[in-house]
């Protein structure tokens, strides 16, 4: 894992308090809000608080119809403020297009606007539809008397349960990876002709998270293009990976010898392309969702069918192998934060995972054969078993996530007589001066947070 940036954080974490405040004290005149926008005629009273990882939210409920609705604002901090409304149309338009396209259960979207259009001005919103259930995280994990320990899929889960669930998150995986595109970037519906299309580069969950906690400059994505070719959308994200780590004032925290080893482990990233990084190339590419978890979905406990897929907010039409892959998630652990943990813990989590990994495909099988295909389409239970063999799974989940890149490569997709052989002559001999660079960076980084008052407290 890189290591933390507590300035970053804790930059972050005041905005996110204020506007806390500030969400807190316009309950009020956001509940009347959206009591104005549906038309309920000043029935409309407060329900409850919600809070998630990029979002505050507040259901509201009209008392004469017992209608239900949800209000949700992206966080300033946890989202770039410059992003914050392309947060949100981005998601509108997803939500819209899988009404459209598929019967995945995702709300309705009754209104959204910007910034000026909300009240007390508290920025872009969604207003959209309250969906029965509960969390479906909670109803697989493991229970634990402490609610902060990491969740891990329960070992003693009902299986004839587990391969229901696995089954419905199968159909809604197959339907999303059906769904194409001639382009990677975001979608969004042309209002003359009203057709579907990637006018946008696209918005990643890795960007927002690089930008707002690892110093990455902002601007450098203001001029991405939308991609044409999945190799070019690797290459770009082989720079991007780079920049990263020239621009994360704390990588010198480790040793040098880790140091160097974040840096020859992305510009490996992008000499394994040409193995890796060339499935369906030119398209045509797959509409992906980058947090598409059990935590972001609701089940009704009593029938154990899945009633809604939330937080679309960081979907895009990606390169169509990331529609290939497993579900990351099946042991609701993430795989790069056990790969940082050694070798012991890595072990354990394939152990975990294995078994779990067949137990979906089988469920991906079984929905296939219920499914109509095109002779010519390849069975995606097929697809995703080769991206885990081959290690494409690996490639993909480290080109996505800038945190594990140093674990995967290292870990993974690292082989004997690799990384510094595959550096050029030029690379290396930069070695001395980039590692004096990222000392430098690191000192002066010290030097703000022990002279900044907040660290003192």
């Amino acid at each position: 894992m890189m290591p933390a940036n507590y300035i970053a954080e804790r930059n972050v974490e005041d905005v996110q308090q204020e506007f806390i405040r500030k969400f807190v004290e316009a309950k009020p005149k956001i509940v009347s809000f959206v009591d104005t926008c549906l038309g309920w005629n000043k029935a409309g009273e407060f329900l409850r608080f919600f809070k998630g990882s990029f979002n505050l939210s507040i259901a509201a409920r009209n008392c004469v119809t017992n209608e239900r609705a949800v209000i949700r604002f992206p966080i300033p901090g946890k989202v770039y403020d410059l992003w914050r409304v392309k947060k949100v149309k981005h998601e509108v338009m997803v939500i819209n297009y899988l009404h459209e396209h598929t019967s995945i259960p995702v709300p309705r979207v009754y209104h959204w606007g910007l910034t000026k259009e909300s009240p007390q001005q508290l920025g872009p919103f969604i207003i959209m539809e309250y969906m029965e259930g509960e969390n479906l995280g909670d109803i697989l994990k493991k229970p634990t008397p402490n609610e902060a320990d990491l969740a891990i899929l329960d070992p003693d889960i009902n299986e004839t349960k587990l391969n229901g669930i696995f089954e419905q998150l199968a159909s809604f995986i197959l339907q999303l990876s059906r769904l194409e595109f001639p382009r990677i970037g975001a979608i969004s519906k042309d209002a003359v002709s009203g057709e579907w299309t990637v006018a946008e580069p696209p918005l990643t969950y890795d960007m927002n998270e690089v930008v707002s906690f690892a110093g990455f400059p902002a601007e450098h994505f203001t001029t991405m293009p939308v991609f044409d070719r999945s190799s070019d959308y690797f290459a770009a994200r082989a720079q991007c990976l780079q920049i990263n780590l020239e621009t994360h004032r704390t990588v010198a925290y480790d040793t040098k010898d880790i140091t160097w080893g974040r840096y020859v482990a992305r510009h490996c990233f992008a000499k394994l392309i040409p193995t890796y990084g060339m499935i369906d190339d030119a398209g045509p590419h797959r509409l992906f969702c980058d947090d598409m978890r059990p935590s972001n979905m609701l089940i009704n406990p009593k029938t154990m069918e899945i009633t809604a897929l939330l937080d679309f907010e960081f979907t895009n039409v990606m390169p169509a192998q990331f529609a290939y892959d497993l579900p990351w998630w099946l042991i609701l652990r993430e795989p790069g934060i056990e790969l940082s943990e050694g070798e012991a813990a890595k072990q354990e989590f394939l152990n975990l995972f294995e078994p779990r990994k067949e137990q979906f495909i089988h469920a991906m099988e079984r929905v296939e054969a219920r499914s109509a295909r095109p002779a010519w389409e390849p069975l995606l239970s097929a697809r995703m078993r080769d991206s885990w063999d081959s290690g494409r799974f690996w490639f993909n989940l480290m080109s996505r996530n800038s945190v594990d890149v140093d674990q995967i490569y290292w870990q993974i997709l690292h082989r004997e007589g690799l990384g510094d052989a595959m550096l050029d002559t030029v690379t290396l001999e930069g070695k001395e001066e980039f590692l004096k660079r990222k000392e430098a960076q690191f000192k002066a980084y010290l030097a703000e947070k022990q002279s900044d008052t907040r660290f003192n407290e």
